[in-house]
């Protein structure tokens, strides 16, 4: 065999107009569309995270007591880093339980 056996076909390249068999466009696939990011809880009531507000820092945490991620929160870094160390002072002050059983073994 030649190399001149095998024609090389010129590649097209898809555009962004261009749309696949599914009928979504190429720019969009694999993103969620339609989600909004959520709103600061502190930015919004223009508050402070405080480990004297146990009612405000259970909203935050799991119902095994665990701390919930910022993606869940919606909070930014700075407040989510804040309010993991008030939460913190809290359980140790025992304003907020370290798990969600208290029992004695």
């Amino acid at each position: 065999m030649s190399d001149n056996d095998y024609e090389e076909r010129p590649r097209r390249r898809r555009s962004d107009d261009d749309q696949d068999f599914s009928g979504q466009d190429q720019v969009s696939r694999g993103r969620r569309r339609g989600r909004r990011r959520k709103e600061d809880y502190f930015y919004a009531n223009n508050t402070v995270p405080n480990y004297k507000d146990a009612d405000t820092l259970r909203r935050f945490m799991t119902d095994r007591a665990k701390i919930r991620p910022r993606r869940q929160t919606g909070l930014t870094s700075k407040h989510q880093r804040l309010l993991a160390r008030q939460i913190k002072r809290a359980r140790h002050l025992a304003l907020l339980p370290f798990t969600d059983n208290h029992t004695r073994g």
